[in-house]
């Protein structure tokens, strides 16, 4: 596997090297990525309590269950153990979509937001760890054979959600987001 390297070294006149086009193009989908990424937590942040822990849609799922799958069965799973191959804790089945409530020893919102934004943290520092064409360092059985493959999938996965996340707002508390993202840093 090929890790970058940020020092890389300087050319002759003493200018570090420019950047590759993997290079940009791992800065563009991981920008687009935050965008998204704050577009969920924008949502989940803008709702009342109750609202963030309330099933709109008859499949059940709760803003706050949707931040906690998307820590722990997206961000979690393909960034710390597909990727860099770490033994994390992985839920089985629908458990990543669970959040207990306070009462019965659940956290408390804040925690599930600021665990998702840890676990993106740790999503970006894998990401510029790897070159794009990296495999997976667990392939077994999996869809995507490389970093650039899994970027493309979480980019797609996470706005996929924010939108969810849209309409169950609106349905919660009449809020409407006009998406005019832009893939800059906060």
């Amino acid at each position: 596997m090929t890790h970058r390297h940020e020092d890389a070294p300087a050319d002759e006149a003493g200018h570090g090297s420019e950047p590759s086009a993997d290079d940009e193009t791992r800065a563009m989908l991981l920008a687009w990525l935050g965008s998204k990424r704050r577009h969920v937590l924008a949502q989940v942040e803008a709702m009342t309590p109750e609202d963030r822990r309330t099933a709109r849609l008859p499949s059940g799922w709760t803003p706050l269950g949707l931040v906690q799958h998307l820590t722990v069965d997206v961000e979690r799973f393909w960034f710390a153990h597909t990727l860099a191959g770490e033994d994390v804790d992985l839920p089985e089945g629908y458990a990543g979509w669970q959040v207990a409530a306070v009462e019965d020893g659940g956290p408390h919102d804040q925690a599930v937001l600021d665990g998702y934004r840890h676990e993106c943290v740790h999503s970006d520092e894998v990401a510029t760890s790897l070159d794009l064409d990296d495999p997976p360092t667990r392939p077994a059985e999996l869809p995507y054979s490389s970093l650039h493959e899994v970027l493309l999938h979480v980019l797609v996965e996470t706005a996929t959600h924010a939108g969810h996340l849209d309409a169950v707002r609106e349905l919660a508390d009449g809020g409407q987001r006009l998406v005019l993202d832009a893939p800059t840093q906060p």
